[in-house]
């Protein structure tokens, strides 16, 4: 393995929700995961890098991979099964193969967080454009959050879901930062904003260049 390979994210997720679940089987081109099972998001950067990490998880486990994506900086793996041991088992092969341990991930951090009550049916029309999850409707609130690296975006959208009734718009967990589009009731959605951050803020990792 090359010295320069970085474990940007490694983010677990125990159980995962309806709509996060579905929104990853709907853009997802490999195996579609379903709501209840556990998840491993591993993104690494040169993005080649995530081809062994793949490799080594799937022979360690009864896993299944629904995304491994590799784009201009970082590539990104996610692997599930219905049982969390199988997922954690496949993880912790990944690591000890590669020299690495889950403290060696990036701590994400939050760029932006933004809380729209009342949303205008312009507005709402207007991200509908383009999102994969849930229609957003005039008046509803909308959260969005921006972190980085990208794929913790996910584990903060399943800690949202679990938290609070409110729909997901969309789940963007690729790239130089990752976004998360929420909406429902004001209350509803500031519950869900609160589980999202809580989620990112709680976990441990090396700051970003700081390596």
């Amino acid at each position: 393995m090359s010295h320069q390979a970085t474990l940007r994210t490694y983010a677990f997720i125990d159980r995962m929700q309806p709509q996060c679940a579905a929104h990853v089987a709907a853009t997802s081109p490999g195996d579609p995961p379903l709501a209840g099972m556990a998840e491993l998001f591993i993104e690494m950067a040169p993005g080649n890098e995530v081809f062994k990490a793949a490799d080594i998880a799937l022979k360690a486990a009864g896993v299944r991979p629904a995304l491994q994506i590799i784009e201009r900086e970082f590539g990104l793996l996610e692997l599930h099964s219905e049982q969390q041991a199988d997922v954690l088992a496949a993880g912790d092969a990944l690591l000890a193969e590669l020299g690495m341990s889950e403290s060696d991930r990036i701590k994400p951090t939050i760029a932006s967080t933004q809380f729209i009550t009342n949303v205008h049916g312009y507005q709402a029309q207007l991200l509908n454009k383009w999102r994969k999850g849930s229609l957003l409707m005039p008046g509803d609130s909308l959260f969005v959050l921006e972190c980085a690296p990208a794929a913790y975006i996910s584990l903060a959208a399943n800690e949202a879901e679990k938290a609070a009734d409110i729909s997901v718009i969309e789940i963007r967990a690729v790239g130089r930062f990752g976004r998360l589009f929420l909406s429902g009731g004001e209350s509803e959605v500031a519950t869900a904003r609160d589980a999202a951050v809580a989620a990112l803020e709680q976990l441990d990792g090396v700051a970003e260049g700081k390596r």
